[in-house]
Parts: C-alpha cells; sequence; structure tokens
C-alpha cells in the first residue's frame, strides 16, 4: 500500500495497491490516519461488488444502514444507492441526492465517522463532489463570530431535502410532514466540538440540514446569525469558488473514503444531467461523533 498527500491543496491523498481481503491491521491504522489527517483518501484501482465494498468498510468500522428502504441496494441493504440509470426499466436508489451542503446523518441523533462513496457510473464532464473543511472554516471565522457560537447548539433536520417516497404518492403533505417530524425529530448538536481523532475544532453545521442555532440555555437565536455562518464558509457561493470549497474529481476504479465528522460535501449536479451511478456505506469508527455523545 503506498500512500500519497495531494499537492496544492490541504485536502486528499491517493492510496494506490490496496485491497481490503489481505490488509493487515497496520494498513487499516494507517488508511484511518490519513483520512483523519488528509480528510479524504482516494483508493484506486478498485474492482469490487457490492457485497465486496461493504466487506471493505466492515474493515474499518460498522456500518450503518440508511433509514429509508428506497435508497438501500437491492441486494446489499448496506449499500446506500445514489443513481439516474434505470435497471431493466425500474428505479434502483435514488437519483439527484446531496445536491446541497451537509454532512451525512447530521440530522440523526448518533452520525458516523466515516463515509465511503464507490462511483459507479462516471459522467464524462461534470464529475466530483465539493467539499468544505469545517475544522479549517471555523479557523478562518472572525474572532467576534467565534465568540458569537460559544456555547451555542445548533438544530439540525431533514425536513428542508426529504425526498418523497414511492408510498407518499396521493397522501397529504400535512401527513408526510407530521411522520417526517415523528420519525426523524430535530436533533441537536454542539455548534463547534472538538474532533475525537485530531484534536482540531470543528464548525458543524449545514445550509441542508441546520434549521436553527440556540444559545446555551436553549434560547433561539435569530436565523440571521446562522446565515452569517453559512456566508462565511462558504455554502452561500452558488458559483462554488469561495476559497474554502474543494472539488474533488473521480476516474473509474476510485473509491473515495472521507471525514464525515469535519467535512461537509455538495453532489455536483448540473441543468443537464449525465449518467451517473454511486453506492455508499457509511462507518462508524471507534468513537462517537463528539465526547459530549460518548458521555451521553
Amino acid at each position: 500500500m503506498r500512500i500519497t498527500d495531494h499537492t496544492g491543496t490541504a485536502i486528499g491523498a491517493s492510496v494506490e495497491d490496496f485491497d481490503h481481503t489481505s490488509a493487515s491491521e497496520n494498513d487499516i491504522a494507517a488508511l484511518k490516519e490519513t483520512v483523519y489527517r488528509r480528510k479524504i483518501a482516494v483508493l484506486k484501482g478498485q474492482r469490487l461488488t457490492p457485497q465486496e465494498f461493504l466487506e471493505l468498510g466492515r474493515r474499518l468500522g460498522r456500518p450503518e444502514t440508511y433509514y429509508e428502504p428506497m435508497y438501500q441496494h437491492p441486494e446489499v441493504s448496506e449499500v446506500f444507492v445514489s443513481s439516474n440509470v434505470p435497471e431493466n426499466g425500474k428505479q434502483v436508489g435514488v437519483p439527484k441526492t446531496g445536491k446541497f451542503w451537509h454532512a451525512d446523518y447530521q440530522f440523526m441523533p448518533d452520525p458516523f465517522g466515516i463515509t465511503l462513496i464507490y462511483p459507479q457510473v462516471i459522467p464524462a464532464k461534470n464529475r466530483g463532489t465539493y467539499f468544505i473543511d469545517m475544522g479549517a472554516a471555523y479557523e478562518r471565522l472572525p474572532d467576534d463570530l467565534k465568540g458569537e457560537i460559544e456555547g451555542t447548539r445548533c438544530l439540525h433536520s431533514v425536513r428542508k431535502y426529504f425526498k418523497v417516497r414511492p408510498h407518499d404518492v396521493y397522501r397529504p403533505l400535512s401527513e408526510i410532514i407530521q411522520e417526517v417530524e415523528e420519525k426523524t425529530p430535530p436533533v441537536r448538536q454542539p455548534t463547534v466540538f472538538t474532533h475525537p481523532m485530531t484534536g482540531e475544532k470543528v464548525l458543524y453545521l449545514s445550509e441542508g440540514f441546520t434549521v436553527g442555532i440556540e444559545n446555551e440555555d436553549g434560547k433561539p437565536l435569530d436565523e440571521e446569525l446562522l446565515q452569517r455562518l453559512f456566508e462565511a464558509t462558504g455554502q452561500l457561493d452558488r458559483d462554488f469558488e469561495h476559497e474554502n470549497i474543494h472539488l474533488q474529481s473521480f476516474e473509474q476504479g476510485d473509491l473515495l473514503v472521507w471525514d464525515n465528522r469535519s467535512l461537509i460535501h455538495c453532489a455536483r449536479h448540473t441543468t443537464t444531467p449525465e449518467p451517473t451511478v454511486s453506492f455508499r456505506v457509511t462507518i462508524h469508527d471507534a468513537r462517537k461523533l463528539h465526547a459530549g455523545l460518548e458521555a451521553a
């Protein structure tokens, strides 16, 4: 196994000659350390079935199966499928996922630490995923803004981008919304927490899932504060040119492993979409999202 940091950027490393079936525990530890240090590790030359992809994920930790069945691979439920390419005339997985800034499972009580994405059908032109390192973004915040959010908590919910399911057709919208709120009620997390693997402070919020902010006594704060945080971190830049935004490209055979604690991401979709299919496995590693959850 060879690990090479990407040049010209603080994010990303390539990992060559990695085989999860023969990797030693030292190899696995080195891969995870690379993910925490460089945020994204690109495993090169991977040729895996969905089951083999899941087994790779199990080498890194405990997989989390997505809670909505329509996203699940028909043969390996732990594999999440994003696809706009029908198979035998049927939709498999869900198209146009993730076209907004978010961290995976940010709206759930126990978010996982590591995300793995394995592209299957790759666009010829508009390939890649946008990322923001929210540890680095926190460091770049003005001191007065850091002071304003000290001790605060954010509320996260799936309500803004919940996708209507096949069985929701003809159901009253109010009934669907009520079910979403009951099944996935808003969760609270510290606006800033300490990354348990690196010790860095991470700003934990996203334009896609963060719906409110409150002080340490639970009093709601003005939404304008959230908007300033979204603006400062680059999440409102629709041209994706902000200094915090990193575009990670990939090619056939690449498999991306990233730090879901400190990165938020946004899928790269266009008005004229190309065929695209990707598989995802999400992993709980050795620690909870932050120390507060471990103590809960």
